[in-house]
């Protein structure tokens, strides 16, 4: 199977695989997504320690930077090789990423543990709402591997019977 490439490559990029979680609420049908201070949306998402679990390491990352832990169903989604600048650390990354689709079982929430350079809240959003956001500001193609994986995981939530 082929890994898809996405973004730009630009020299002196830091490797550093990791994931993300496109998070569902079936009870509102809304998005789990961080809002940054001036409004900007991401994916819960995030390096892989040493030793862990690709899967597990994407929830862990979901429960610190979103505070929501009570998961129903988690599906690996996708992977791709992607070039992107880091904003919160303000780095050139290459990464191997890989998607998994979280629907939850409830809105439930645990206490956030983010790190110092995670300056973002937990919202509540519509898939239009979030790619009119990614849109407007993937100029540098930053944000193609998200879109990515945001759209197969919607094609997948209605494969699922998830969206009413």
């Amino acid at each position: 199977m082929d890994i898809p490439e996405f973004g730009i490559k630009r020299e002196n990029e830091e490797r550093r695989d990791g994931g993300c979680g496109v998070v569902f609420d079936p009870a509102t049908q809304l998005y789990a997504v961080g809002e940054d201070e001036i409004g900007r949306l991401r994916l819960f998402s995030g390096g892989v320690n040493p030793g862990e679990d690709i899967k597990d390491g994407v929830l862990r990352e979901v429960r610190e930077e979103s505070g929501l832990y009570d998961f129903e169903y988690v599906e690996k989604i996708a992977e791709a090789l992607c070039h992107f600048h880091n904003t919160l650390k303000n780095v050139d990354r290459v990464a191997y990423a890989t998607c998994f689709l979280v629907i939850l079982k409830s809105a439930k929430l645990v206490p956030t543990e983010l790190e110092e350079h995670e300056k973002f809240v937990l919202v509540w959003k519509t898939p239009e709402e979030i790619m009119k956001d990614w849109e407007l500001r993937n100029g540098q193609k930053d944000l193609d591997h998200w879109v990515y994986f945001f759209k197969k995981s919607i094609e997948r939530i209605k494969e699922l019977g998830y969206i009413k």
